[in-house]
């Protein structure tokens, strides 16, 4: 699976019409990027719209960035992974997190258990899931930011995907990963500094409590805003 340097991840399409969405991914698979990544929260099923993405385009992976072990048991993941895998050979690719605890309870009405001990239990199941085509596919990818669930991620899925977090953390996350996980860094962009303000809140405060930085510090570290020349240098 070629996923190329620089990729794409977007929490905007949730709000696109459909078609619009279809033009998007195929504009981005037209400049050269190697996957695009879409989270699930409160939008479209993650499963279903990674179809519509991977049958909008034709060379680029798509990946969940990440799909919530709360929103389908593990049988049905395996199942949907499978699926696409058998439709679209190499370019699916299942990034899977434990979500937030206000999305489990208030919205989907489960109880929210301890992150790393639900997320073992989760790839345990999904390890030994009977159903879906008989096809090999490639290990998931875990939404992880703490060491515990770092760990968790080179030692039982393909590797991480941070999202949210300062370069530091990328060089933390490399060390626990080693050499040969796939560490997939994902940085926030917008346009400017009184945006990259009001999205900072959104990534706390589980960020806050892994981060030894000040109030004024957070907005810098988390966010790039700016020209594509500042975007593209925080990326390197």
């Amino acid at each position: 699976m070629d996923l190329g340097r620089v990729g794409i991840w977007t929490d905007q399409f949730d709000s696109q019409p459909i078609q619009t969405v279809r033009d998007a991914a195929a504009l981005i698979e037209d400049l050269g990027y190697g996957a695009l990544w879409v989270p699930e929260a409160v939008g479209r099923e993650a499963m279903a719209q990674a179809a519509i993405l991977l049958s909008a385009t034709k060379r680029i992976v798509v990946a969940n960035g990440v799909a919530s072990v709360y929103a389908r048991d593990a049988v049905t993941a395996a199942a949907g992974y499978r699926t696409l895998t058998e439709a679209f050979p190499g370019r699916a690719l299942l990034g899977l997190g434990i979500s937030h605890p206000s999305l489990v309870q208030d919205v989907r009405g489960h109880r929210f258990g301890p992150p790393v001990a639900t997320m073992l239990a989760y790839l345990d199941a999904l390890a030994a899931a009977p159903f879906g085509p008989a096809v090999d596919t490639p290990g998931p990818v875990l939404g992880a930011l703490g060491p515990r669930m770092l760990a968790l991620a080179a030692e039982r899925a393909a590797g991480a995907l941070p999202l949210g977090m300062p370069v530091r953390h990328t060089e933390q996350a490399r060390e626990i990963l080693g050499p040969d996980g796939l560490l997939a860094v994902a940085q926030v962009v917008v346009a400017d500094r009184d945006r990259a303000e009001a999205v900072v809140p959104d990534l706390l405060p589980n960020r806050r409590a892994l981060l030894d930085l000040a109030d004024d510090q957070l907005v810098d570290a988390l966010v790039v805003h700016g020209g594509p020349e500042r975007v593209a240098e925080r990326v390197r």
